[in-house]
């Protein structure tokens, strides 16, 4: 395997790690610039992805600690399609994204690396963006850095809630 030097997350190795639920503590945040929350709801909220599988992966988060959806209740299941829609136009129209991934990975057997916390993942998509990097080279490229991703996209979701 080739290794790619990223001397910048030495910063993220050396943090001392986040106890608890880090859905739960981020809804609590008063920070948002730096919780990555793009944007809050009555029931959820949508944040960045800190370890994204492509530029602006978006995860969307009930704000109740529940593990499946069946636990949700309509509003809440409501505002999370309603945000995930509005995610996809974003980044269509702001991102010029050509397709996207959409779901919820389900308990720890469904792949949810957070199974205690329910959340849905947003992951824009490009004509070309699965290239020879991840197939031969074992190595995904980040084209734009999260806050410059955050900035460039917050200011779309602003205007969403104003309507």
């Amino acid at each position: 395997m080739q290794h790619l030097w990223a001397p910048w997350r030495i910063s993220y190795i050396r943090e001392r790690k986040e106890k608890g639920c880090i859905f739960c503590s981020k809804k609590k945040s008063t920070d948002d610039k730096n919780s990555l929350i793009l944007s809050r709801g009555d029931h959820s909220f949508v944040l960045m992805n800190l370890y994204p599988y492509n530029n602006a992966h978006l995860l969307i988060s009930p704000y109740k600690h529940v593990e499946t959806t069946d636990k949700l209740d309509l509003e809440t299941l409501n505002e999370i399609i309603w945000f995930a829609n509005e995610s996809m136009i974003i980044m269509k129209e702001n991102l010029n994204a050509d397709g996207y991934n959409f779901g919820a990975n389900i308990g720890t057997a469904g792949g949810a690396g957070i199974a205690d916390h329910i959340h849905f993942h947003v992951v824009p998509r490009w004509n070309g963006d699965t290239n020879f990097m991840p197939v031969i080279g074992e190595t995904k490229v980040q084209v734009q850095g999260l806050q410059e991703t955050y900035d460039e996209l917050k200011i779309h979701f602003d205007k969403i809630m104003d309507n």
